[in-house]
C-alpha cells in the first residue's frame, strides 16, 4: 500500500502542476511541496493561486512554491506562462498535466474546440510541446498527464471537435480523457524513437471528491454516486498522480490508478489500459491533429 509517507525527498526539484489551486492539483502539489520541491501552481485565476499557497503554507514548510497565471484555452496565456517560467529557471524535473474541465454548458476555448478537448487534452499538448526543451535536457524528468476511468467509453471523433455535430457533455468530457491516454503512449513512443530519458506516465484518481462535480445537477450527482459508491477524500485520489510522479516503480507508458474493486477507489497500483487507448494508428492520427491545432511541430 503506496502512501504520501513513501515519497521521499523531492528537495530541490522544480514541478509544475496545472489546475493546483483546487482538488487534486491542490493535493499533489502540497505533497510535493511538503517533500521539499519547487513547485509552480499553475492556475488560470492567479488570486485562486495566491490563496491555494497561503493554505499549503498553513499546513507545511519546506519547498518552494510560486504561482503562474496559466489558462489552457488561451495559446497566449500557454506562451506567456513558458516565457515566464524560462526565464526564471533552466531545468524542469516534473510535470504534471492536472487541469480539467467536466461536463460544463457547451463552451468553445479560443481557437474554436470543445471546451473539454481544448482544455484537457489540446491546451496540455501544446503546454508539453513547448516545455519538452527543459524537461529532455533535465536527467530523469516526467510528464504525468492526468485521465480518467471515463476514457473507457471514449471515442475520437475528428469531425465534432468544434461541435460541428453537436454537443454531448459527458461524451466530450470521455473523449478528451481518451485523448490525454493516447498522447500519453504516443508521447512516450516518440521520446524511445529519439532517445530521449523522459519518462510519460498517467494517472486516474478513481472516484474523487473535487469540485469537478460543479457543473452537475444534484439528480446527475445523486446518480453518480449511487452507480459508483462513495466518494474518496481528495489527499488520497491525489496519491496515484504522485505514485506515477515520483515512484522509482513505474513502467513508462504505463497508467495508474486505485488498486480497489474496478478501479474506483483504493491505493496506486498499475493499471491495465484498454485495446483503443493502445491504438498507435489513432494516436498519430490524434498527435497530427494536436500539431494542426497548436501550429508547432512536437517530437
Amino acid at each position: 500500500m503506496w502512501t504520501k509517507k513513501d515519497i521521499g525527498s523531492q528537495a530541490g526539484k522544480i514541478v509544475i502542476v496545472t489546475g493546483a489551486n483546487s482538488g487534486i492539483g491542490f493535493e499533489t502539489a502540497l505533497a510535493l511541496y511538503k517533500a521539499g520541491a519547487i513547485v509552480i501552481i499553475a492556475a488560470r485565476d492567479l488570486e485562486k493561486a495566491n490563496t491555494a499557497i497561503a493554505k499549503m503554507k498553513k499546513r507545511s514548510s519546506y519547498g518552494q512554491l510560486k504561482a503562474a497565471m496559466l489558462d489552457l484555452s488561451k495559446k497566449e496565456s500557454v506562451n506567456n506562462f513558458v516565457n515566464e517560467f524560462n526565464e526564471n529557471y533552466s531545468t524542469l524535473n516534473i510535470l504534471i498535466n492536472n487541469a480539467g474541465v467536466m461536463v460544463p454548458p457547451p463552451s468553445k476555448t479560443e481557437a474554436g474546440y470543445e471546451l473539454q478537448f481544448g482544455v484537457n487534452f489540446a491546451g496540455h499538448f501544446l503546454l508539453t510541446a513547448y516545455l519538452y526543451p527543459l524537461l529532455k535536457a533535465t536527467p530523469n524528468s516526467r510528464v504525468v498527464t492526468v485521465t480518467s476511468l471515463a476514457y473507457l467509453s471514449g471515442q475520437i471523433d475528428f469531425e465534432n471537435l468544434k461541435m460541428e455535430k453537436g454537443y454531448d457533455p459527458a461524451r466530450e468530457y470521455a473523449q478528451s480523457k481518451l485523448a490525454n491516454l493516447l498522447f500519453t503512449i504516443e508521447l512516450q513512443r516518440r521520446i524511445d524513437e529519439s532517445g530521449d530519458s523522459v519518462l510519460s506516465l498517467a494517472s486516474h484518481p478513481g472516484v474523487t471528491n473535487t469540485n469537478l462535480s460543479r457543473h452537475m445537477s444534484k439528480e446527475q450527482y445523486n446518480a453518480a454516486i449511487d452507480m459508483l459508491g462513495v466518494l474518496m477524500p481528495t489527499a488520497q485520489g491525489a496519491l496515484s498522480t504522485l505514485f506515477a510522479a515520483v515512484s522509482s516503480c513505474v513502467q513508462k507508458g504505463s497508467l495508474y490508478g486505485p488498486d480497489g474493486e474496478r478501479g474506483l477507489s483504493g491505493y496506486p497500483a498499475y493499471t491495465i489500459i484498454n485495446e483503443l487507448a493502445n491504438n498507435a494508428v489513432l494516436a498519430k492520427k490524434l498527435w497530427d491533429k494536436a500539431e494542426e491545432i497548436i501550429g508547432k511541430k512536437f517530437l
